[in-house]
């Protein structure tokens, strides 16, 4: 591991890791654990709901690196690995690097064990501030819910959380069975 902050190139060109995954954080990386069973089954789930309803022109993406372009070019970068990503689909054949926040329409995070605090606030700024126009995080608490992140004036707008069914608009029409996301 180099031994500076990393720009967003040489995180890009360290690879994977074999147990978890990582993400950069202003230049550091950070090594995330598995998130588990009943998490990644509820990705699984929440990705085949939405590949039903993604308009044409549209893909989702499953944990995949993410420059969200918050530094200057050389500077310490910022990548994160979302549970699900919604993009156009002509973005996937752009570029040969990570996936950069200005091709993003949706970011999807499922709350894991010991991310509450990231998901809710750490990477809501961050999303927000790297311009993603969408994001919903999805608690699997006692009730699975759903909180929608819009782009306001300055920052997310966030609707209250939905149980049951979650129905809307924007970016594109969809409708969940929430309940469904844990058999």
């Amino acid at each position: 591991m180099p031994g500076h902050l990393l720009t967003i190139e040489e995180y890009a060109a360290l690879g994977g890791t074999a147990v978890g995954f990582t993400e950069l954080m202003e230049g550091r990386v950070v090594t995330c654990p598995w998130s588990g069973r009943r998490h990644d089954l509820a990705v699984c789930l929440l990705a085949a709901a939405l590949e039903r309803q993604l308009p044409a022109g549209f893909a989702f993406v499953v944990a995949n690196d993410l420059d969200l372009g918050l530094s200057p070019d050389g500077g310490p970068g910022f990548a994160r690995r979302p549970d699900l990503l919604v993009l156009e689909r002509a973005a996937l054949d752009s570029g040969d690097g990570l996936l950069r926040a200005a091709d993003v329409v949706l970011v999807v995070e499922v709350v894991a064990p010991g991310s509450r605090r990231t998901d809710y606030q750490v990477k809501h700024d961050e999303y927000a501030d790297a311009g993603i126009p969408h994001y919903w995080i999805v608690d699997l608490g006692e009730r699975v819910s759903v909180v929608e992140c819009r782009a306001g004036d300055s920052g997310y707008v966030d609707a209250a959380a939905v149980s049951g069914t979650f129905v809307t608009e924007v970016p594109f029409p969809v409708r969940l069975d929430l309940d469904a996301l844990i058999p």
